[in-house]
């Protein structure tokens, strides 16, 4: 059975959890403030931050913004992205991390990637004298391959302590997790918050349309993302996905939203953006009904990843 987050007053964690990457970049303190008020009426408790986002204004807005309802939220942050994962270097950045959250425990704490230069032993065992010492409730792995997030449970067992919560990418044009991770997260009862479910902003459709946005967003501004969703075959998904939308009187995004949180891994998909407007159809995807024709429909616009034993004659069978 998947594992069930909790904020530390006791409520399960939302459907779906905000990013707050943008928060102190492209959004600033007062757009910050009114997207962390639309995503807490909308009924999300779970925010997602890291200490090397915006150079650290995302944990300082999202630190000032949580002080009158601590309890009621679900904070994670990600250590370990820069620097490697020795314990030296994580425990440098946590308690940055912690200061700029205003927080004395942070309720999730990943290991923002793997680091081969580092053995995990002693990367696990600083988790767990973290969780041990109530600095963290629940521990994470960012950005992990299966065999990768394997090995942490093999060294975790040794140790005393397991992996709570994985955070891979997950969208409609790129669906690699549902080979390995995605299982091995619903077999090893491990909670799924996978990031990117817009494909950068690819699904949102506003490429597709050739509008005013393509000059605006992720993948004209940043190489790294143009070239992660830049094959052709993304763009023809997207446009498939907006004329979908269209006829369904829905914006794209929202089934974008809606199709991954609807895997039967029960992923809790990150959503986010720089205003209330742009993140407005993301949450419009908590409301959205996604049954097994939708889904089918929608999963058939990209191209389903080959099975792990690589096997096609299994694919065709449903295995």
């Amino acid at each position: 059975m998947t594992q069930i987050l909790t904020s530390p007053d006791g409520t399960p964690a939302s459907r779906f959890a905000f990013g707050t990457m943008q928060f102190g970049g492209r959004a600033d303190a007062a757009q910050s403030a009114e997207i962390y008020a639309a995503c807490r009426a909308a009924g999300i408790t779970h925010f997602d931050t890291a200490w090397v986002y915006t150079d650290g204004r995302s944990e300082e807005i999202l630190g000032q913004l949580i002080q009158a309802e601590r309890d009621q939220v679900l904070v994670a942050s990600k250590v370990g992205y820069s620097g490697g994962a020795g314990a030296g270097n994580l425990q440098s950045q946590f308690d940055t991390s912690r200061k700029r959250l205003g927080l004395d425990c942070i309720d999730i704490l990943y290991l923002h990637r793997f680091d081969a230069e580092t053995d995990l032993r002693e990367t696990l065992s600083w988790f767990a004298a973290r969780k041990a010492a109530g600095d963290i409730r629940y521990i994470g792995l960012s950005n992990f391959a299966a065999w990768q997030v394997m090995k942490a449970q093999m060294l975790g067992k040794e140790i005393g302590v397991s992996t709570d919560i994985l955070q891979p990418m997950y969208s409609l044009v790129k669906r690699q997790v549902e080979v390995e991770i995605l299982p091995m997260c619903a077999d090893q009862g491990m909670a799924v918050a996978p990031y990117s479910p817009l494909g950068g902003g690819l699904l949102t459709g506003k490429y597709a349309s050739g509008g005013s946005g393509w000059s605006s967003g992720r993948l004209s501004e940043d190489a790294r993302y143009n070239s992660r969703y830049g094959q052709a075959w993304m763009h023809d998904t997207a446009r498939e996905l907006t004329v979908m939308a269209q006829a369904r009187g829905v914006d794209p995004a929202t089934l974008a939203v809606a199709w991954v949180a609807a895997h039967g891994s029960a992923p809790m998909p990150i959503i986010s953006g720089r205003t209330v407007e742009q993140i407005a159809p993301s949450l419009a995807a908590l409301d959205l009904e996604m049954d097994q024709d939708l889904y089918d429909a929608i999963a058939a616009l990209s191209p389903r990843p080959v099975p792990a034993t690589d096997r096609l004659e299994e694919q065709e069978m449903g295995a």
